[in-house]
């Protein structure tokens, strides 16, 4: 028995810091009957094995599976504990979508909200300023523009006097390509770093004095499409994966100064331009008419329509309800301990653990089943694929006489 001991501790640690770490993200994943379920299942599988090393693993192994059950069954975020008068929040793109939902439900509890808009005349803005207190102060701000964050910059110091900011919300985001990356024009990848990176880059480091003062937080609204990947979504998604590691060295670097990095990771939501059938049809049509007429005739048109349409009906299916993604943003402003990551939304917890503990081909299946259902395959593939059947046909015919002619 002396003989295996040591390698089955060995085995047992590297169980444990498996099952620790699966148990973190199921809890993180803000999901009821799910976690528990693959967590069970994973359970069955371990059962002998544990059983035959060491009957106190596999009493850990329940507690920890309880413990999971117990958590996951609790609904909605723990209650925040810090107030949030007397404390200020900056938060950008608030013309629809996350940031004017937040920029209202922050005003309503009591903080004191600095709205960046595009328009200051626009749909948005009017809204923000019908519906919210005197506190709120409306800056209209492109964030790819300079000399527009200095500028709001100035405008926050000047009404803060010697307080600090307490919050940053970087909520400013675009998506503005769908296809696949030899379809993206340059001015894609441009357009998705320019605003989801470059611009979010700049209005931080222009606001971190003030939060440092303060010892505030940081909140960056981020996608799955910058860990995954999603098909289609390469120019979105590149510029989301550059603003997560820029975001999670942040975090690194900030820690000893107080200030608090988190990243909340919506799942599918109608925001923006997501649900507007025209906007989807002028990206279409655009597409068309600037594509090379070698690259139309090698993908085809229907190839191209069909993306568009799955496209919209994804979007058409998204969630209309931002409370998962409000409720996270207030988290991590006003938790004693904010997380690192918030999952918002139901399902995003589930696909970073299968993005994690499952292999490539699983996960990458799951993504794909999930997102992008394609039926046609590009045309020179399909006409590869006829030529192919009919001279397999042809060979099979020829085959065939050849035999009857020895036959006979």
């Amino acid at each position: 028995m002396d003989h295996y001991t040591l390698p089955s501790w060995i085995y047992l640690a590297a169980l444990t810091v498996f099952i620790g770490g699966a148990t973190k993200k199921l809890l993180a994943s803000h999901l009821s009957a799910a976690p528990a379920l693959v967590a069970w299942l994973g359970a069955t599988v371990l059962v002998d094995r544990l059983w035959a090393l060491c009957l106190p693993a596999m009493l850990l192994l329940l507690v920890v599976l309880a413990c999971c059950l117990y958590s996951t069954s609790r609904t909605g975020p723990p209650p925040a504990t810090l107030t949030p008068h007397g404390k200020a929040v900056f938060i950008t793109g608030c013309d629809t979508g996350f940031g004017n939902a937040t920029a209202k439900h922050l005003d309503s509890m009591g903080f004191e909200v600095f709205a960046t808009v595009l328009d200051l005349t626009g749909d948005g803005a009017r809204e923000l300023r019908r519906t919210c207190s005197p506190r709120l102060t409306l800056l209209q701000v492109d964030i790819t523009q300079p000399q527009q964050v200095q500028q709001a910059l100035l405008d926050t110091k000047a009404k803060l006097g010697p307080r600090g900011l307490w919050g940053l919300v970087n909520n400013a985001g675009v998506c503005v390509n769908f296809g696949e990356i030899e379809l993206s024009f340059m001015s894609n990848y441009r357009g998705c770093m320019e605003v989801n990176f470059f611009g979010t880059l700049n209005v931080t480091k222009s606001f971190l004095p003030l939060l440092r003062r303060a010892r505030g937080r940081i909140v960056v609204i981020s996608s799955p499409a910058g860990d995954q990947p999603f098909p289609c979504l390469s120019a979105y998604g590149a510029s989301k994966a550059a603003l997560n590691l820029f975001t999670n060295t942040l975090r690194h670097e900030l820690e000893p100064w107080g200030v608090r990095v988190s990243t909340v990771l919506p799942s599918s939501y109608k925001t923006g331009q997501s649900s507007n059938h025209v906007y989807w049809e002028q990206q279409h049509k655009q597409l068309l008419q600037n594509l090379s007429p070698a690259l139309l005739e090698e993908y085809g048109e229907d190839y191209m329509t069909e993306t568009k349409d799955l496209f919209q009906s994804f979007a058409s299916q998204a969630n209309p309800d931002l409370s998962p993604v409000i409720e996270a943003i207030v988290q991590a402003l006003l938790a004693p301990r904010p997380q690192v990551s918030y999952y918002a939304g139901p399902g995003v917890g589930l696909m970073y653990f299968i993005h994690t503990y499952f292999p490539f081909s699983i996960s990458n299946r799951f993504l794909q089943n999930l997102f992008m259902k394609k039926k046609l395959m590009p045309l020179a593939l399909r006409k590869q694929s006829g030529f192919e059947l009919n001279l397999s046909l042809h060979n099979n015919n020829n085959n065939n006489n050849e035999e009857e002619e020895k036959l006979k």
